[in-house]
């Protein structure tokens, strides 16, 4: 039997996040600095007969293995748009919290996708993936190849990667799902909208210092309406912005997960140690962005 192939997913964190306004198709246009953890899901696929998921660890019962699973739908459109692509049996290891706001199923399907390329030895940049990445879900065109990135549109409109510093974190979710459809509900235009980062700026932020001053000029527009749904996530923000050495704490995507931004990882790894003892019942991990 061949060696399965194996891929990270790891999560996605939008750094900042703007809502420009709604689109007559009843979608978002966004604009989102994003990055990705060096944590996140694992998945490998064991090429040859029929199309099977199987999905173990922490969050394997929320994520399931229904149709509705994005492994399954970024597959199963591969399949239809090349139907003599081999596929065949693919094994989750789903570490990441379900309806996070870490991109945890766009994760994963983007990496189902680049096991197929390597399945069916396609390039990493054959047109057919973006295709279905963006047929897929919105989050995953960004998760594809997973580095700094501004992200347009309703996901789908990238820029060219970003070299930016890497940033040692915490992220923090309180143990609840928050659906996006809910919180692109309550959103309401800002009577003064922060300034959407621009990607020749962003691309000149070479130290550390200069890409933390301007987070501190962005925001994410969904974290109001996401705390008005779930108001534990304002006692997330206020438990990691009051740990010694977070320099800055913000809600990433439509929520629940928060990070805080640390000087060096052994800060990160201090932090996460101390919430896990304050919030035993939370989902904390000590990661680095980039």
């Amino acid at each position: 039997m061949p060696v399965p192939l194996v891929e990270n997913a790891p999560a996605k964190v939008n750094l900042t996040l703007r809502v420009l306004g709604r689109r007559a198709d009843g979608y978002h246009d966004l604009e989102s600095l994003v990055v990705f953890a060096d944590f996140g899901d694992r998945l490998s696929l064991s090429r040859g007969g029929e199309l099977k998921l199987a999905v173990h660890g922490p969050s394997a019962v929320q994520a399931g293995v229904g149709d509705d699973n994005l492994v399954l739908k970024a597959a199963r459109a591969f399949s239809a748009r090349l139907p003599k692509a081999v596929l065949g049996t693919f094994r989750l290891d789903k570490r990441l919290p379900v309806a996070a706001g870490l991109g945890g199923g766009s994760a994963d399907a983007a990496a189902a996708l680049r096991l197929i390329a390597q399945a069916n030895g396609l390039a990493s940049n054959d047109p057919n993936l973006y295709a279905v990445a963006k047929a897929t879900g919105a989050d995953v065109p960004v998760c594809l190849d997973p580095r700094p990135r501004i992200m347009r549109g309703v996901g789908e409109v990238l820029s060219a990667p970003l070299s930016l510093p890497k940033l040692p974190a915490v992220l923090v979710n309180p143990g609840i799902a928050l659906p996006t459809k809910a919180v692109f509900a309550r959103w309401t235009p800002a009577a003064n909208p922060v300034i959407a980062p621009d990607v020749g700026d962003v691309a000149k932020l070479s130290s550390r210092d200069q890409l933390l001053q301007f987070l501190d000029t962005q925001s994410n527009d969904l974290e109001a309406p996401a705390v008005a749904l779930q108001p534990v996530i304002a006692d997330v923000l206020t438990a990691l912005s009051g740990i010694r050495g977070c320099e800055l704490a913000r809600m990433s995507g439509s929520g629940a997960t928060c990070f805080a931004l640390f000087s060096a990882a052994t800060a990160a790894r201090e932090a996460a140690k101390i919430l896990r003892g304050k919030f035993p019942h939370w989902w904390v991990k000590a990661t680095t962005l980039n």
